[in-house]
C-alpha cells in the first residue's frame, strides 16, 4: 500500500487525479463540509442544543428568524443599539496608537516639534524679561514683520479734510507708524483714537491693499473763545472745547466768559446782532449766574442787561449812543436790569466833578 500511496500522491501532485478530502470521524459521506457531533443535516452550520431548524443559531427566547438576547425586544425588526465589546474597543485604541506612532515616525516631525517647543520657551522667557517688548518697539510685531516682508507694509498714508490739524498730529493721534502692516492694522481702533482728538468731529479710515491707508477727517470749526476759571479755550459751534487759546488768529472770534457760556454762544450772537452798529464795540459777553448777560465794551464800560428781553435793552442803548454818545462819556456802567429805568454809574473823577459842580444844600443864594 505504501507504493500505491506514493503513486497516488504523484498523480495528485501533477493534477492527474482529483484531491481527496481527508476523512475523519463524523465526516460527511458526500465529501462536503465536515460533520461533527450535533452538525446540521444540511451542512449549513453547526447545530447545537436549541439551534433553529434553518441552521441559524437560536437562543432561549429567540424568535424563529431573529436572534434574541436576554432582555431584547420581542417585536421583530425592533432597533437595537450597536454594542462595542471590549475586544472592539481594544482594537480601536490599538489603531489610534498606531496612527499616532506613524505620525511621529514621519521624517522631520520630531525636529519640527522640538523647534516649536524651544521657540515657545524662548518667547515666554523673553516676554517675562522685557526683551520681547523692546524688540516689538524697535521692529514691530512678528506678524507685521512678516507682512512687511511680503509687501504689505504701511508705505503710503493719505490724509484729507484737515484745516487746523497737521499731518504729524493726525499720525500721532491715530497711532500709525512705519513698523505696522496693512493687513494687521485695526481700522476701527485707528478711528477710535482719532475721535479722541478735540478738533476731530468725524473720521473715516480705509485700507487699500497692498500698502495704502486713507484717513478722511472732518474737523470741528473754531466758533468762539470761552474763558472759565482763568483758562481760555477755543470751542466749536456745539460748545465742545477744541484747544487752549494760544494763537492770535482766533482773537477775532466771539468771546464769552462764565460757566455754561460755551453752550449759549448762539444766544450771545443774537444779542450782538440786536446791538446793530454797537456790535464792533462789544469785547466780550459775561454770563452771570447762568441767567443773564453783561456786555463788556471795548472802552471798559459794562452794560448790564436784564434776564428777559435783553434785545430790547440793547436797541435802547443803540438809540442813546446815536443821540447822546452815552458810551463816550465818563461812565463805568449802564444798568438796564430794572424794566423802564436806566441806572448810570460814573467814574470817580466824573462823580467828583459832578458833585463839585452841583450847588450845596443850604448855601446862600
Amino acid at each position: 500500500m505504501d507504493g500505491a500511496g506514493r503513486f497516488l500522491r504523484s498523480l495528485i501532485r501533477f493534477r492527474l487525479a482529483p484531491p481527496i478530502a481527508p476523512a475523519f470521524a463524523g465526516a460527511s459521506p458526500t465529501g462536503g463540509a465536515p460533520a461533527f457531533a450535533g452538525a446540521s443535516p444540511a451542512g449549513r452550520g453547526p447545530a447545537y442544543a436549541g439551534a433553529s431548524a434553518t441552521g441559524q443559531p437560536a437562543y432561549a427566547g429567540a424568535s424563529p428568524r431573529q436572534t434574541a438576547y436576554p432582555g431584547a425586544s420581542s417585536k421583530a425588526g425592533a432597533a437595537r443599539p450597536a454594542k462595542i465589546f471590549p475586544r472592539a474597543r481594544q482594537s480601536q485604541r490599538g489603531d489610534t496608537r498606531a496612527s499616532i506612532a506613524r505620525f511621529f515616525a514621519r521624517p522631520g516631525v520630531p525636529f519640527s516639534l522640538g523647534l516649536v517647543f524651544f521657540a515657545a520657551v524662548g518667547l515666554y522667557g523673553a516676554q517675562r524679561g522685557g526683551e520681547y517688548d523692546a524688540f516689538v518697539k524697535a521692529n514691530g510685531a512678528p506678524a507685521d514683520i512678516v507682512a512687511r516682508a511680503l509687501g504689505f507694509g504701511l508705505d503710503t498714508v493719505t490724509i484729507s479734510g484737515t484745516l487746523e490739524l497737521n499731518e504729524a498730529q493726525i499720525l500721532k493721534g491715530a497711532g500709525v507708524n512705519g513698523l505696522q502692516s496693512l493687513p494687521f492694522l485695526d481700522a476701527a481702533e485707528v478711528r477710535a483714537r482719532l475721535m479722541t482728538l478735540p478738533l476731530v468731529k468725524n473720521a473715516q479710515i480705509r485700507k487699500l491693499l497692498p500698502n495704502r491707508l486713507i484717513i478722511e477727517i472732518t474737523e470741528r470749526t473754531p466758533h468762539a473763545v470761552w474763558q472759565k476759571d482763568g483758562v481760555i479755550r477755543i470751542v466749536a459751534a456745539d460748545g465742545a472745547p477744541i484747544d487752549e487759546f494760544h494763537e492770535a488768529r482766533h482773537a477775532r472770534l466771539p468771546f464769552v466768559v462764565g460757566e455754561d457760556a460755551n453752550n449759549r454762544i448762539d444766544e450771545y450772537l443774537a444779542l450782538l446782532d440786536a446791538a446793530g452798529e454797537l456790535k464792533d464795540k462789544v469785547r466780550a459777553g459775561i454770563l452771570v449766574s447762568k441767567r443773564r448777560w453783561t456786555l463788556s465794551m471795548s472802552n471798559g464800560v459794562e452794560v448790564m442787561l436784564p434776564e428777559k428781553d435783553a434785545a430790547a435793552a440793547l436797541r435802547q442803548l443803540a438809540r442813546l449812543q446815536s443821540d447822546s454818545r452815552i458810551l463816550d462819556k465818563d461812565i463805568v456802567s449802564l444798568d438796564f436790569r430794572t424794566p423802564g429805568r436806566l441806572f448810570v454809574r460814573l467814574t470817580e473823577e466824573a462823580a467828583a466833578a459832578r458833585a463839585a459842580a452841583m450847588p450845596h444844600k443850604g448855601a446862600p443864594k
